[in-house]
């Protein structure tokens, strides 16, 4: 169920019967030669719909413009401050709240999110909120580690790529095709959840915009896999967050 398809008075219906929804939220940024501008929130948006379709909740319309003042330095990437992010999800989720949406449930494509989303979390009543990443799942883990090992890297990952390819279309490698630079493992630790620099600094170390992912190596099969599979995990913990409290 989608809300944005859905009357008010839908809505009151269901909330007599079930207090459950989920936002996903995205980007809007770029993602190497051959990802999408929105591939965070394509990724999330169609995994959140499709995991609240088998849980049989209320989706929320995907946030698309947050965080990602890094990769400013390339077109077509839209970057709010995490300020003013933080401020527009408090009132999406104090609105939810106030008209009885007791579990929120945060369906998450993109690093840059999970610092913000989590300050905000932390000041809300336990267990009103539950914050996820598609891939934070055992299952997913897994075939990303079997397609790309250590290619799948940070940004503009094959794994994202791929789930695009296989729901929208596939871009040609071009640029993509050669692998980029690897990164170590403790460059990955130093940056988890975007933590990277100035946008222009971050364009001239990462001129085709992947940081350390071989996009070229997705494929819409690996895609619809991984899709599926993330659609089954993410299902179950929403029914896990809804019966938490039983």
């Amino acid at each position: 169920m989608q809300l944005e398809q859905m009357t008010w008075q839908e809505v009151d219906a269901y909330l007599k019967h079930s207090d459950c929804i989920v936002l996903p939220t995205g980007s809007t940024e770029q993602h190497g030669p051959m990802g999408l501008i929105g591939t965070d929130t394509l990724c999330a948006g169609a995994i959140a719909t499709a995991a609240a379709d088998i849980a049989k909740v209320i989706v929320a319309p995907a946030l698309a413009y947050t965080p990602a003042p890094f990769n400013t330095a390339f077109p077509g990437t839209v970057s709010l401050s995490a300020g003013l992010f933080k401020d527009v999800v408090s009132e999406i989720l104090d609105g939810f709240i106030a008209q009885g949406f007791q579990h929120i449930f945060i369906l998450n494509g993109h690093g840059a999110n999970l610092e913000p989303l989590g300050q905000i979390i932390s000041t809300l009543p336990a267990g009103t909120v539950r914050l996820k990443s598609w891939w934070d799942y055992e299952a997913v883990q897994i075939l990303r580690k079997k397609f790309y090992g250590d290619w799948e890297g940070m940004h503009a990952t094959p794994s994202e790529v791929a789930i695009t390819q296989a729901l929208h279309r596939v871009v040609p490698a071009g640029d993509a095709q050669s692998p980029p630079t690897k990164l170590s493992t403790e460059y990955i630790a130093a940056h988890s959840g975007d933590r990277h620099g100035p946008p222009e600094d971050h364009r001239a170390n990462f001129p085709d915009g992947r940081v350390g992912s071989h996009s070229a190596l997705a494929t819409p099969e690996q895609g619809n896999n991984i899709f599926d599979t993330a659609i089954s995990a993410v299902a179950e913990d929403i029914f896990n967050f809804l019966t938490a409290e039983l």
